[in-house]
């Protein structure tokens, strides 16, 4: 019975028993050889396609070109590109190569910014011959030739261009004029000059029409009027004094001043020239204002043009000559800045300033002037930055010696400058996936079924270095499975000496050299070392993880897909909450579950990946948060992995950890006194963000011992009033448990006490319980229940009064007060009889009662004033008083007066209502002895 293990090795082919020895010859194996194998072809695979195509541009059949015809089309040899897909693709059955989605063009690939030469712009590639189950892969290199378009237009430097021209110039004395620039090449790059001449133009020659324009054509055939080329194949054109020239097909006038003459360089270029044809005067005409246009030879063509301004100057008639045409040099890569490489040297004729020569970049690409520096002065070429052969290997650009004569004349010579490598570049190992085995950050995935012999990887060594520099050996290190073979050998014959691909690059396939197992050795770490030839040798290497897979087909699944669990708030952070298990029918790494949560959890939760205990991160709060809902994830170990998942769902139980709190921490309220007993005076607010019963609350009043007075209240304390509340206050006030509402079972006097403070608890139903307190001030306001109190006088007082007594005389002050407060408590004075004279009057404020006439004789006597003190309270209260004056000079008789007084006195009182006959003032002269 035969294995299904084929090796091909030395150019034999072996099959391999079910006993482990291999066997030549096998009779299937060589039927399959003789369908799939590759036949060797004499030459690399070599295509051409143009720039700007659109995608799917069919550019050849890899299978035809390589001579395949059994086994393509059936899917049995397939084809993979291995580099290149960034432009191209490949139909992996047929093997037909055809342009990418990216579009194509030649001026911005970067190989082909320095090449002249339209041949030499290509693309390379390589493809993957794979036979029936990768029992075989060979390597195969190509080149796709980048063909040019006319897609660019030719360009002068600047759309205005200047020449200085000499009075006086002998006929035929030629100018360089600058040329144009096209990126394009061939057919499709510069064709053709022409000179064109407004009429209307500077300068005043006579005879020119206002308006005409004249063309003076030179291109591939010649003359513009059609004749002949010359010798050194010029063509030219001309402009005469009156703006008039020769066109093409010998329409128009001939020139007698300037014509167009195009010179072919040695480097393939066009050089425009204009020719003097005519006598210069400058006084009689200083400038000319010519049209210098450019075509190209694609079809159709494409042009451009510019302003070209001739200005007639005094002569200078000698240009500078180089020593060479073409000056060659070698320098070093990475020479520091200000090392010189070259120096040009020009030499001019004349003298002064004509002969005096600067030297300038010509025709230089931005790369030339980026890295050199050239010394206008002395032609002295220095490394301005540090130039890396790896990126530019030759530099080669015009430099320009220009004398400072007006107008100067130039010459031109051509530098070439060749970098000379330095063993300045490590090799490069690059490692890349190989048909259909996956590479990915550096690990391979490799079943462990595949046969002995079987390619893995492919393994590409660089140095971009040269020579010997660059010439690289490859190995694999250590004690590993894996060997490496050059690829594509076998395949593809070396390539002509000036037309190889890169030298120092070298490809191998890394293929096993012994079964895999994965129970045995589940992952190879294999190192490639690449050393360079230079010296002293440079080194690098490169790793790639080899891992061994094994088939995982079941994923890991819950007992239950949803659980819930209650956990109690104030735990301890890292207590465990829930511990999920779930099974995997594998076995061996992958049936080795981890366990992960989904992002959703937000860290308040985390897993032990391998026990699968769900703990708590840090305190849970149900009063922040009392349900939380995440899912479980169980990842096994295979490869693919696999992974099953159960929702878990936390509902976190209250626990007595919050105190009641009031909203306040003192509550003021301001109740009337005289208010009926068992009346609300206040309602507390306290709340509990606890849940059940350790929220349900108990309210109680704890009466404070101290005994507050208003200020200004003036009420008097009665006797033993504090001890009487330290025995009973508890009892004056109560609480409903259910609104807060504060009772008080007593009537409030003010005046006997204005203020109460004590304090309401609040305890919940937890346990152990928690309580908070609260301050409760009440503040007795005050009613107009108390009439004023006359201090003095009394009603049985008198006071002498001299006669000689003037006005505003003080006779007696009456004082009183009042047990209310404020307005109640705010007192105005008034006389209300016994003043039938007006000879008194009384303070409304003070009470003080003055003299208001002079007195007279007849005034003399006992006068009985009654003095009414109301209240600014409403309704208004009052009291009334007496005050005698007994006006006389002396009190000679004293006892009389007294009696009087006193029956005045007695007389007032019995009238009802009191004092209601007061208005009559008794005045008794006797006892003033009139």
């Amino acid at each position: 019975m035969w294995r299904t293990g084929v090796g091909v090795g030395g150019g034999s082919l072996f099959c391999r028993l079910v006993t482990g020895l291999w066997v030549p010859l096998c009779p299937l194996v060589i039927l399959l050889q003789a369908l799939t194998q590759l036949p060797i072809v004499d030459s690399a695979l070599r295509y051409r396609v143009a720039e700007e195509g659109p995608p799917d541009v069919k550019i050849g059949n890899v299978a035809a070109d390589l001579g395949l015809s059994a086994g393509t089309g059936t899917g049995d040899v397939t084809f993979a590109l291995e580099s290149g897909s960034e432009f191209f693709k490949i139909d992996n059955v047929t093997g037909e190569l055809s342009t990418g989605q990216k579009r194509i063009d030649r001026e911005k690939l970067t190989q082909c910014q320095l090449i002249f030469d339209e041949n030499e712009c290509f693309l390379d590639f390589e493809v993957s011959v794979i036979g029936p189950l990768q029992s075989w892969v060979d390597l195969f290199e190509g080149r796709v030739v980048i063909t040019d378009i006319n897609d660019n237009t030719p360009s002068f430097p600047s759309p205005v261009l200047t020449l200085s021209v000499e009075e006086n110039r002998p006929i035929g004395t030629l100018y360089l004029l600058p040329t144009a620039t096209d990126r394009d090449f061939g057919r499709n790059g510069i064709d053709r000059y022409e000179l064109i001449q407004d009429g209307g133009n500077s300068g005043s020659p006579a005879g020119s029409g206002p308006g005409s324009t004249r063309r003076i054509a030179s291109g591939p055939m010649g003359r513009a009027d059609g004749a002949g080329v010359g010798p050194g194949d010029k063509r030219r054109g001309a402009v005469d004094n009156n703006g008039a020239g020769g066109a093409g097909g010998g329409a128009g006038v001939r020139s007698s001043v300037f014509e167009l003459q195009v010179a072919d360089t040695p480097d393939g270029e066009k050089q425009p020239q204009l020719i003097v044809k005519g006598p210069l005067d400058r006084e009689a005409r200083d400038s000319y204002e010519l049209v210098l246009r450019v075509r190209d030879g694609g079809n159709p063509p494409r042009s451009s043009q510019a302003l070209l301004r001739v200005a007639i100057t005094d002569v200078n008639d000698n240009s500078p000559r180089f020593e060479r045409a073409v000056y060659e040099a070698e320098m070093a890569e990475n020479a520091p800045p200000g090392t010189p490489v070259l120096q040009v040297r020009a030499s001019d004729r004349d003298v002064g300033v004509n002969g005096q020569v600067e030297y300038v970049f010509g025709a230089a690409t931005e790369s030339v002037r980026r890295l050199l520096r050239l010394d206008e002065a002395t032609g002295w070429l220095s490394v301005l930055h540090r130039i890396d052969r790896e990126e530019v290997s030759q530099l080669r650009f015009t430099v320009t010696a220009r004398d400072r004569g007006q107008p100067p004349r130039t010459d031109r010579t051509t530098v070439v400058l060749a970098v000379r490598d330095e063993n300045d570049n490590v090799p490069v190992v690059e490692i890349r996936k190989i048909g259909r085995i996956p590479v990915r950050d550096g690990v391979a995935l490799v079943p462990e079924n595949v046969l002995v012999d079987t390619p893995v990887a492919l393994v590409q060594v660089s140095d971009r270095d040269q020579g010997e520099n660059g010439a690289v050996t490859c190995t694999v290190v250590g004690d590993v499975p894996f060997t490496l073979k050059p690829a594509g050998e076998a395949a593809l014959l070396p390539l002509p000496a000036d037309d190889a691909f890169d030298r120092n690059r070298k490809k191998y396939f890394l293929h096993t050299s012994a079964l895999l197992d994965y129970e045995v050795t589940k992952d190879y770490s294999v190192t490639i070392v690449a050393v360079d030839s230079g010296s002293p040798s440079l080194s690098s290497n490169s790793s790639l993880m080899v891992r061994v897979v094994d088939i995982n087909d079941h994923a890991p699944t819950f007992a239950q897909p949803v659980v819930e669990v209650h956990f109690a708030e104030n735990n301890q952070p890292g207590e465990r909450v829930v511990t999920v298990v779930a099974a995997d029918a594998d076995s061996g790494k992958n049936a080795e579950i981890a366990y992960s949560l989904d992002p959703s959890v937000n860290g308040a939760f985390y897993i032990d990946a391998d026990n699968g205990d769900i703990r708590a991160t840090g305190v849970l709060d149900r009063e922040v948060r009392e349900r939380y809902e995440f899912r479980v994830i169980a990842r096994d170990k295979g490869a693919p992995s696999l992974q099953g998942s159960a929702t878990v769902v936390v509902m976190v139980t209250d626990r007595n950890d919050n105190a009641p709190k009031f909203v306040q921490e003192v509550f003021t309220f301001y109740v009337e006194e005289n208010l009926l007993a068992n009346s609300p005076v206040g309602m507390v607010t306290v709340t509990d963000a606890d849940e059940g019963e350790n929220a349900e609350l108990s309210l109680f009043v704890e009466m404070d011992e101290q005994v507050m007075d208003v200020e200004g209240g003036g009420g008097e304390k009665n006797d033993g009033g504090e001890e009487e509340c330290r025995g009973r206050c508890k009892e004056k006030f109560s609480i409903e448990n259910n609104t807060g509402t504060i009772f008080s079972s007593l009537s409030f006097d003010r005046e006997r006490r204005s203020a109460y403070t004590f304090r309401v608890r609040a305890v919940d139903g937890g346990d152990p319980p928690r309580s908070a307190t609260a301050t409760v001030s009440l503040i007795v306001t005050d009613k107009n229940d108390n009439a004023p109190s006359v201090v003095s006088p009394t009603n049985e007082s008198y006071t002498l009064l001299p006669p000689a007594s003037s006005a505003r005389t003080i006779v007696r002050t009456v004082a009183a007060s009042d047990l209310d407060f404020g307005r109640n408590a705010d007192l105005r004075f008034s006389l209300v009889g016994g003043n039938p004279f007006r000879l008194f009057e009384i303070g409304l404020a003070s009470g003080v009662i003055t003299v208001a006439e002079p007195l007279e004789r007849r005034h003399r006597g006992l006068h009985r004033l009654v003095v009414r003190v109301n209240d600014s309270g409403e309704p208004s209260l009052f009291a009334t008083a007496l005050v005698h004056v007994f006006i006389n000079e002396s009190l000679v008789n004293g006892t009389l007066v007294d009696a009087q007084v006193v029956v005045n006195t007695i007389l007032a009182m019995s009238q009802i209502p009191p004092f209601s006959l007061l208005y009559i003032t008794i005045l008794d002269h006797n006892l003033a002895g009139i």
